[in-house]
């Protein structure tokens, strides 16, 4: 059958494959061979650099160029190529070694070189400073960029909204008013935070051998200062050094990088799922697409079908970052296999992530207030305004105010004239008789639209 979206296992390279686009430059397979090229290239010229490494001598500007073009215009046809030797090797890292041989070619310099590629390497010195390299560029170049664009969205709604009066609903039941900006807001200053935590993983590498302690490297060039070379060739790719390790780099900051982001996962569905109900309350309609079908049997309904896209896969991704997390740092002894095929999905967890987050922006920008629903709302609902009173009588010692509002309120129809009655005989100064008797569902908002100002 022929490989198509319609083809694909995975939603997220069929039905979704426009929303993942830009992660498929670093989390697919051919992704992962680029980035491998470029570890091995880049550490043949370290090595190349490194005095005591004295058979290489320094590259030739010809052969630097010569390298330099491998790593950085590695195109599909040489991923392809490599899958073409790893059919015949049987492995994926050995293929790339044959792959950059095989581009060399076989002139005097280019010989001296062959045996100096995957120098004392594992292949997991190549694999896991190209995972890293990889998860670096998807969160810098992809995540990060829309994460903040959905962020202005909800800044520009909280901006927007700040001064429009909103019934809050605390356990669902009707409680002291906010305003439809300040609740944006909230969600905004969540993701930033989320955002933040999550830009601020520390990715690491290792680059230290076979189990993690350069034994062959302090055998062919005993004198040569290889945790020095190790870390210099580390951080030159902009990644930070893990200087204990096994065969392969713990995998512990991957952990760290999967929770991050569900917590940012966990706020946006927090939001989607808010919106939704705004949405079944009335407070916002959706702009209709005039040929869009909302549904296949009833033709009024504008469904909030974007939030419930977002919210879905947000829990896809959120399982698998969860698996990572828990599975990935437990490997037995120095070296088990099983997290191979597990970073494989990378991708595939994050490619939900950004399935929902592009959702959860579409839907965000066909919201429409329905200013009048949302006002009438309040109206209906001069108990909110309990709280008020029965804090202004705490203030001038008046006994039992909860109690006494309690009895008022709840479980009744409160009308703004009961609660004016109530004022009206309490032994309070008049100038705060009047205060509370001013006051309205609608302007009982306390700092809410001041706090928007600070986003």
């Amino acid at each position: 059958m022929k490989v198509s979206p319609l083809t694909a296992l995975s939603p997220a390279d069929g039905r979704y494959a426009g929303k993942v686009g830009a992660l498929r430059e670093y989390l697919s397979e051919y992704g992962l061979i680029r980035f491998r090229v470029l570890v091995e290239v880049r550490w043949l010229q370290c090595l190349a650099d490194a005095p005591e490494v004295t058979e290489l001598a320094p590259l030739s500007s010809v052969m630097k160029d010569i390298l330099n073009r491998l790593a950085d215009d590695f195109s599909i046809d040489d991923a392809e190529r490599v899958k073409a030797i790893e059919a015949t090797t049987n492995h994926d890292v050995k293929a790339v070694e044959y792959f950059i041989r095989e581009k060399l070619g076989d002139g005097e310099e280019q010989r001296k070189l062959h045996d100096f590629l995957h120098f004392a390497c594992t292949s997991e010195d190549i694999n896991n400073l190209a995972y890293a390299l990889m998860l670096r560029a998807a969160r810098r170049e992809v995540l990060i960029p829309r994460m903040r664009s959905l962020e202005n969205r909800l800044s520009s709604l909280a901006r927007q909204y700040a001064d429009v009066p909103m019934m809050s609903r605390t356990h669902g039941q009707t409680a002291s008013p906010t305003t439809t900006g300040k609740e944006f807001a909230n969600v905004v200053a969540r993701l930033a935070s989320a955002r933040g935590q999550f830009a601020d993983v520390t990715i690491l590498g290792k680059f230290n051998g076979a189990v993690g302690n350069f034994n062959a490297h302090a055998v062919a060039y005993p004198d040569a200062d290889w945790r020095g070379i190790s870390a210099g060739f580390v951080e030159s790719l902009g990644l930070e050094v893990n200087r204990y390790t096994t065969q392969i780099e713990p995998h512990d900051w991957t952990a760290a990088y999967a929770h991050a982001l569900i917590r940012y996962n966990t706020v946006l569905l927090d939001l989607c799922r808010d919106v939704w109900g705004y949405i079944s309350l009335g407070y916002f309609r959706q702009k209709v697409a005039e040929d869009e079908v909302g549904s296949s049997t009833m033709p009024h309904k504008v469904n909030p079908i974007d939030f419930e896209n977002a919210e879905g896969n947000l829990g896809l991704s959120t399982a698998l970052l969860g698996h990572f997390a828990e599975k990935l740092p437990v490997s037995r002894w120095q070296r088990d296999l099983s997290d191979s095929t597990v970073q494989r999905n990378f991708g595939v967890a994050i490619g939900y992530a950004l399935i929902a987050i592009e959702s959860a922006a579409k839907g965000i920008g066909k919201l429409e207030i329905d200013r009048p629903r949302i006002a009438a709302d309040l109206d209906e609902a001069w108990e909110v305004l309990g709280e008020a009173v029965q804090t202004v009588m705490r203030r001038h010692g008046i006994p039992e105010p909860y109690e006494k509002l309690k009895a008022l309120t709840r479980g009744q129809a409160v009308t703004r004239e009961l609660l004016i009655e109530f004022v009206d005989g309490l032994d309070i100064p008049a100038e705060e008789r009047e205060r509370l008797k001013a006051l309205t569902p609608s302007n009982y908002l306390g700092y809410a639209e001041k706090l928007v100002s600070d986003i």
